[in-house]
């Protein structure tokens, strides 16, 4: 679990991201970043009802996205507001493969801390 101060919980604050926010894919993620005011990074996952009908699977996800972001918020930079809306077929991933593919994306939106 994220602690409480990642975590991006309202609606309004989905809405901007959406909104204003820059987005980038792979494979069957899709991440929106937005520049935040604050001095964290907070992150929002979405996983809609085209992925699977039952609940189990779509929470499956959700907590693989969660324990992978986990690993990665250190490497972020503080100070955005990410969303994660997943693509049908990632169902079938395994833990590894979403990893890659979240390292990926990151790159691409270049939000890394530079070492």
């Amino acid at each position: 679990m994220l602690s409480k101060e990642n975590r991006l919980k309202k609606k309004k604050d989905f809405e901007e991201v959406y909104r204003k926010g820059k987005g980038f894919r792979e494979d069957f993620l899709f991440l929106k970043i937005k520049k935040n005011e604050l001095k964290v990074s907070r992150i929002g996952f979405v996983v809609s009802k085209k992925i699977s009908r039952k609940a189990v699977q779509r929470n499956k996800i959700k907590r693989r996205l969660r324990e992978i972001m986990k690993f990665y918020l250190s490497k972020i930079e503080p100070g955005f507001d990410i969303v994660f809306l997943t693509k049908p077929g990632i169902g079938e991933k395994d833990f590894q493969e979403i990893k890659e593919m979240m390292q990926k994306i990151f790159k691409k939106a270049k939000i890394f801390k530079l070492q």
